[in-house]
């Protein structure tokens, strides 16, 4: 294997083959795959595998038990780089989309997500340590916010496509997966060999790390992998058992979500940089409590369609602001410290997502509004963090109190 290129070295290199456009080719990639699936699974579980709120509950469990056991990337990259290892795993989980309609039961969309998730979820946990060890802290937040433009742009083009194409020309489920999970494979083989191999300024701990002055970080990963849930799982089956969306009119919705975090991405990634990590995360988490509420509202008092959808939409711009949990821990992390820990915050983000979807689903068939409730209350706990953020953190100062401790705490 040729040696790895140093990040000051790379800065020669064509622009195409530098280290941040592999991270905006990643961005670009991985969403053709994943919201592909998940643009169609809601429509496909339910008028092909007969699904009710128990299975998409149970699926969506499956789905995240790789994400509860991301920290077992610390031991694979005792053996493969992470950039490598990032590669192999988008290739993954472009092959297991491809065959997702191959499985139309219970067990074989089990057995199915769950390799796909293993592909999506290493990626994810690799991505991340690489953003944060390759991009500088001053340029970090509007950076993430461009990436996050790219990946919406991406996502925007293959909803579009399936808005566009799917009544016209009476599209299969198989043909879809298979073309969407076929070229993210074929992206991520392309990365795999067309770039080199970068090193990071300061070499990573390979072996657990766990630090008590990281404890706010981990507690709101904690929340954050809960609360995601609920929107992942529940916003989307929402729209089609209680409304029912179709497809393309799912999908139409999604492309409006896109269209908006193509716009304000960037600008959130401004809004970090000016407002500060504090201010960020406790404006996203009021806001998605008053969001979770209103659809408990939906149920409650039989709200319509349009409020709906227009939560949708703001839930999801909402959950954008989450870059600045990602720049909160670089400010505050050792430098080697930050991929073993992006596996750690993995899988704590995780905890909640092995066993809340099939417990939640169960609770939907007796009360979806309780549901979203239980999301709020939730939103809410993460506000109550947030104050603990301070306004400027670093190594020495990760919390609120850290000014009452003499040296940070390990």
């Amino acid at each position: 294997m040729l040696k790895p290129i140093s990040l000051a070295d790379a800065q020669h290199l064509p622009f195409w083959r530098r280290p941040i456009t592999l991270l905006f080719v990643m961005a670009l990639t991985m969403p053709i795959a994943f919201n592909a699936w998940s643009a169609l699974l809601n429509n496909f579980v339910i008028e092909v595998a007969n699904f009710d709120g128990a299975d998409i509950g149970l699926l969506h469990t499956v789905r995240e038990i790789p994400g509860f056991l991301a920290v077992g990337v610390i031991a694979v990259i005792l053996f493969v780089r992470e950039q490598v290892l990032g590669m192999i795993s988008l290739a993954l989980l472009g092959v297991a989309t491809a065959v997702t309609a191959w499985f139309p039961s219970l067990g074989g969309l089990l057995f199915i997500t769950l390799l796909s998730s293993i592909g999506f979820h290493y990626y994810e946990t690799v991505n991340q340590s690489l953003q944060l060890q390759w991009l500088p802290k001053d340029q970090a937040p509007q950076k993430l916010g461009w990436l996050v433009a790219a990946g919406s742009a991406s996502t925007l083009v293959v909803y579009g496509l399936i808005v566009l194409t799917w009544e016209r020309f009476d599209l299969a489920y198989n043909t879809v997966f298979m073309a969407a999970g076929g070229l993210t494979a074929l992206l991520a083989i392309f990365c795999l060999v067309a770039y080199p191999q970068f090193e990071s300024p300061t070499p990573q701990t390979k072996k657990l790390v766990l630090r008590r002055r990281y404890w706010l970080y981990y507690a709101l990963q904690f929340m954050s992998g809960a609360r995601r849930q609920i929107f992942m799982v529940f916003a989307g089956f929402m729209m089609v058992e209680k409304f029912g969306f179709e497809v393309h009119e799912l999908t139409g919705l999604y492309m409006i979500n896109l269209l908006i975090n193509m716009i304000v991405a960037p600008m959130l990634g401004k809004a970090v940089s000016a407002f500060g990590e504090r201010r960020t995360l406790m404006f996203e988490y009021i806001g998605l409590a008053v969001v979770f509420a209103a659809y408990g509202g939906v149920y409650w008092f039989g709200w319509g369609v349009i409020l709906a959808a227009t939560l949708y939409v703001v839930d999801h711009v909402l959950f954008a602001l989450a870059l600045a949990l990602k720049t909160y821990f670089q400010k505050i992390a050792d430098p080697a410290d930050i991929a073993p820990t992006a596996a750690v915050a993995f899988t704590i983000n995780h905890i909640a997502a092995v066993f809340l979807p099939a417990l939640l689903g169960l609770l939907w068939v007796i009360s979806p509004a309780a549901v979203f409730g239980l999301a709020a209350m939730m939103a809410l706990v993460s506000f109550g963090l947030s104050l603990l953020v301070p306004r400027h953190p670093e190594r020495g100062n990760e919390t609120v109190f850290s000014k009452y401790t003499a040296a940070p705490a390990e």
